[in-house]
């Protein structure tokens, strides 16, 4: 079995149901529903959030579908809470990240409403919701509206962010590639430039044996000229 999942064995719910989640994916699940903790503090109505979240594992590669994700979250949070009572979170290996999570939302708690009581399952379950209707009458319509006004937006700022993240990293890569394309074009350039000088190099060369040549060749006769008038001489 591959060590990276054994800590899954111990976290009864998803196991024998689903796949075993690795190191890997689980860690992925954790970053993703921590930068979503403000909307599911924002909103009891996360059933849309939940899609987001199993969309974003795919994005990642992670085939995990909104009951899976949420059933490890669950999970996870219940591993968190055993480990905080017994105070052994070092042998949870996401202790830290949890640990993050709840008390970056402690802090907005207590920042928005600091008499209210923390909880770890603040905004957790949907079956939260039938608490919402059982209030009744035109506050629970009231409420279920701005849930759902507050739901649209934070997906709305959350999809925008990550358009503008997408549109930035796009510009990014785009301008990469035009210095790359110029630093291209700059080198054959200077390439084409230094197969000139080479061919003007070399016909210089050419030049210059071919005028060697030729005084040479003047050099010999000359000489041969000479040696023949002094033969003749000679002879007479």
């Amino acid at each position: 079995m591959d060590p990276r999942n054994l800590y899954d064995m111990s976290e009864g719910g998803d196991v024998g149901r689903f796949p075993q989640w690795s190191i890997h994916e689980t860690r992925d699940l954790v970053m993703i529903r921590a930068d979503l903790d403000s909307a599911f503090f924002e909103t009891k109505r996360n059933k849309l959030l939940w899609e987001v979240i199993s969309t974003k594992m795919k994005e990642r590669g992670h085939n995990r579908g909104v009951e899976q994700c949420k059933t490890k979250w669950k999970n996870l949070v219940t591993r968190y809470k055993g480990m905080e009572q017994d105070g052994a979170g070092q042998h949870f290996p996401f202790y830290n990240e949890l640990q993050e999570i709840f008390t970056n939302r402690m802090q907005r708690l207590l920042s928005m409403e600091p008499r209210r009581e923390f909880s770890f399952d603040d905004h957790e379950d949907d079956n939260d919701n039938d608490k919402m209707e059982k209030a009744g009458g035109s506050n629970k319509k009231r409420n279920r509206g701005e849930s759902s006004h507050k739901l649209r937006e934070t997906v709305e700022k959350f999809m925008k962010q990550q358009m503008q993240t997408e549109m930035e990293l796009m510009k990014m890569y785009e301008a990469r590639e035009e210095e790359r394309r110029m630093n291209e074009m700059e080198w054959r350039k200077r390439m084409e430039e230094l197969e000139k000088e080479k061919l003007r190099l070399d016909e210089q060369w050419r030049e210059r044996e071919d005028q060697r040549r030729v005084r040479e060749e003047a050099r010999a006769e000359k000489r041969d000229t000479l040696v023949t008038a002094l033969l003749n001489k000679l002879r007479s």
